[in-house]
């Protein structure tokens, strides 16, 4: 599976984006997929995560009712919609690839390149 993540920018804090992870590989439909994100001088935090079949979702505490993950399989992309940003938001944002244990458990094998996520306050 190889995975491009896109759709960061600069917004104003309260601002909406959406972030897009396109996937190759024959086993994408069958991969959960994860968000996560790395702040300058922090580690790397689990953001949000959906299962193969959209059925079941998971998100971090500090973005519950604010992100939103989902996936079209027909078009091999997963989509992190981000509304309320915040500053603390501010992150280079990945997205990853593997087993819904793997997913979960914070250590999925594929991984795509970042995509800066900047928010003003």
């Amino acid at each position: 599976v190889q995975l491009q993540a896109s759709g960061g920018g600069l917004v104003q804090a309260g601002g909406s984006l959406r972030l897009s992870c396109a996937a190759s590989g024959r086993t994408f439909s069958r991969s959960a997929v994860g968000w996560f994100r790395q702040a300058p001088g922090k580690e790397r935090e689990f953001v949000a995560a959906i299962s193969w079949g959209g059925d079941s979702t998971s998100y971090v505490d500090s973005v519950l009712g604010r992100f939103t993950i989902s996936r079209d399989n027909a078009k091999n992309l997963v989509y992190l919609q981000m509304n309320s940003l915040r500053p603390e938001d501010t992150a280079v944002y990945f997205c990853a690839a593997d087993s819904w244990s793997a997913v979960l458990g914070r250590r999925p094998y594929y991984w795509g390149q970042g995509t800066q996520v900047t928010v003003s306050s």
